[in-house]
C-alpha cells in the first residue's frame, strides 16, 4: 500500500494537477468568504465559521471527483491495472494507497484555511470571541466527508475506463447522498421513510459534527460507508 501511495502522490506533486486544484478551491472559497458581498463574512457581523462550512461541501462535490477519476480509469485505458494486479500486492492495497493519497491532497487543500479562523479570532470583539469547539468539530467533519467522496470517486472511477464519464458518475452520486437524500425527506409522500432518509443523508451526519460534540455515531457512520465503497471498488477489480 506504502508504494501506491508513494506513487499516486509523486504523480499528483509532478504535475500541475494539485496545484491548480488547490489554487482553484483556494480562490473560489477566498472569493466567495471574503469579497462576494452575500457571503462574505466581513458583512456577516459576527466572528463565525459556519458560512466556510456551509460552501465547502458543495465545493467538494466537484473537486474530489476532478482528482479521482484518473485513479483507476487511467490504469484501465493505459493497461497499467493489469500490469499492478500482477505484482504481489492485494487489490486492498491498491485502493487502499489511491484512497489514502487523493484523500490527503484534499486534506493539503485544506490546511491553508485555518488562516481563516486565525483571521476571525483575531477580529472577534473580544479577540478569541468564536466558537473553536465548533470550529474543530466541522474541520473533523469535513475531512470525513471528503473521505467517502473520495471512496464514491475511486467507485465512479473503477465503473469504466472514462475519466469524463467516471467525473459525471462521481459528482452526481456524491450529490445524491448529500443533498439529494435530505430533498426527498422533504416530500410529504414518504411518510415515516423521511425521517430515516433524513438521518442517513450526509449533509445531516456533518451538521452534527459541526456542533462541535464528535459524536461515535457520526464517526461510526460515515467511516462504515467510506470502508463500503472502498469493499464495493475492490470486488469492482476482481
Amino acid at each position: 500500500m506504502l508504494a501506491i501511495f508513494r506513487k499516486e502522490i509523486n504523480q499528483f506533486f509532478s504535475s500541475p494537477i494539485a496545484y491548480i486544484i488547490m489554487a482553484v478551491f483556494l480562490a473560489a472559497i477566498g472569493l466567495m468568504l471574503w469579497v462576494f458581498p452575500d457571503t462574505s463574512l466581513l458583512d456577516y457581523g459576527y466572528a463565525d465559521m459556519g458560512t466556510f462550512f456551509n460552501l465547502a461541501p458543495y465545493v467538494m462535490l466537484f473537486l474530489v471527483p476532478a482528482i479521482t477519476m484518473r485513479s483507476i480509469a487511467d490504469e484501465v485505458r493505459s493497461g497499467t491495472l493489469e500490469w499492478l494486479l500482477t505484482k504481489p500486492v492485494s487489490r486492498w492495497a491498491i485502493v487502499g494507497g489511491k484512497f489514502l493519497a487523493c484523500w490527503l491532497l484534499v486534506a493539503l487543500t485544506l490546511l491553508p484555511t485555518i488562516i481563516y479562523y486565525i483571521t476571525l479570532y483575531q477580529l472577534g470583539n473580544p479577540p478569541g470571541n468564536i466558537d473553536s469547539a465548533a470550529v474543530f468539530g466541522s474541520y473533523i467533519g469535513l475531512l470525513l466527508l471528503v473521505a467517502v467522496f473520495v471512496a464514491i470517486g475511486l467507485w465512479t472511477s473503477s465503473l469504466n475506463d472514462n475519466q469524463v464519464v467516471a467525473f459525471v458518475l462521481g459528482v452526481f452520486v456524491c450529490f445524491l447522498f448529500y443533498v439529494g437524500l435530505s430533498s426527498l425527506a422533504g416530500l410529504g409522500a414518504l411518510g415515516s421513510m423521511g425521517y430515516y432518509l433524513t438521518y442517513i443523508a450526509f449533509d445531516e451526519q456533518y451538521r452534527a459534527l459541526g456542533r462541535g460534540l464528535i459524536d461515535s455515531r457520526n464517526v461510526i457512520y460515515f467511516a462504515s460507508l467510506t470502508g463500503f465503497f472502498l469493499f464495493l471498488t475492490t470486488r469492482r477489480l476482481r
